[in-house]
């Protein structure tokens, strides 16, 4: 019996199945995903290389307030690490997290969902193999990955501008309508009243607070033409952070021409990005 007609279906069957799965012949992809840690999801994008076998960055946006912006803000955040990477067989994994409806800081959950995901179950869930686990945040994404290396190992953290810093100061300027309001000075003030009068609620939600403990090494990324709102509470975080005495290694990078985006723009600010994460 000629079996080469057989062996032509089931060649043709494969396929036929494997390109309508988007897994061969090329198994780079970037897909949206919800995922699921110990009941608490969230939406992520994940940008796989070809390669199965891979290291990790994990990134989070900045602020957008409204949840109807945010899967927009994940793809570009994805797209702005990716570009200053220096490499492409790292898959990135861009976090989606919720903002609206919800107090400064309380995002912190599905933060962390999202990094027990990448460390716990993406290689079973996305049939890969995780070497390295990096984590990068910009803005308040910045502010989640230093709250989360207090929180859980990984093999280093980049923060680009991170805040608030000092939550307190911000809304106190907003109260004295010296900057405009935010929904975050907004929602802790209808819960726990003026900042002035009430100031500990808003300084456990700064990340003045977050200033110890820290798990593995941190990069911090500050632009020094950043905002005032920043760059008031920029000298007492780093001290507090270059103080500490229970905290793995922390860099400083401060770009003296550069703003909030400062990784982002700053060639000087990419070359350190990559040489912190080609060393760890």
């Amino acid at each position: 019996m000629n079996k080469r007609p057989l062996y032509l279906l089931f060649t043709a069957f494969f396929w036929i199945t494997a390109c309508t799965k988007n897994t061969l012949p090329d198994k780079a992809y970037r897909v949206v995903r919800n995922i699921n840690y110990n009941g608490v999801s969230v939406d992520v994008v994940i940008d796989k290389p070809q390669n199965d076998t891979v290291d990790v960055l994990v990134v989070y946006h900045g602020t957008v307030a409204f949840d109807s912006k945010i899967l927009e803000a994940a793809y570009n955040t994805l797209d702005g690490f990716k570009r200053i990477l220096n490499r492409s067989d790292m898959m990135i994994v861009s976090v989606a997290y919720p903002e609206e409806n919800l107090l400064m800081g309380d995002n912190i959950v599905q933060a962390e969902a999202a990094l027990l995901w990448v460390k716990n179950k993406a290689q079973q869930e996305l049939s890969i193999t995780t070497r390295k686990i990096f984590i990068a945040g910009h803005s308040q994404g910045g502010y989640l990955v230093t709250r989360l290396n207090t929180m859980h190992p990984t093999n280093g953290v980049i923060a680009n501008g991170p805040g608030p810093l000092n939550m307190g100061y911000r809304c106190q300027q907003e109260e004295l309508g010296l900057i405009g309001v935010s929904i975050a000075c907004t929602g802790l003030r209808a819960r726990y009243g003026s900042p002035t009068v009430n100031p500990a609620p808003y300084f456990d939600r700064s990340l003045l607070n977050f200033t110890n403990g820290h798990k593995s090494d941190i990069l911090f990324v500050q632009g020094l033409e950043d905002s005032p709102i920043q760059l008031y509470s920029w000298p007492g975080f780093k001290q507090n952070i270059t103080a500490c005495i229970n905290c793995r290694e922390r860099l400083f990078v401060e770009l003296p021409n550069a703003g909030h985006t400062a990784l982002f723009e700053s060639s000087t600010a990419k070359t350190e990005f990559n040489k912190f994460i080609q060393l760890r």
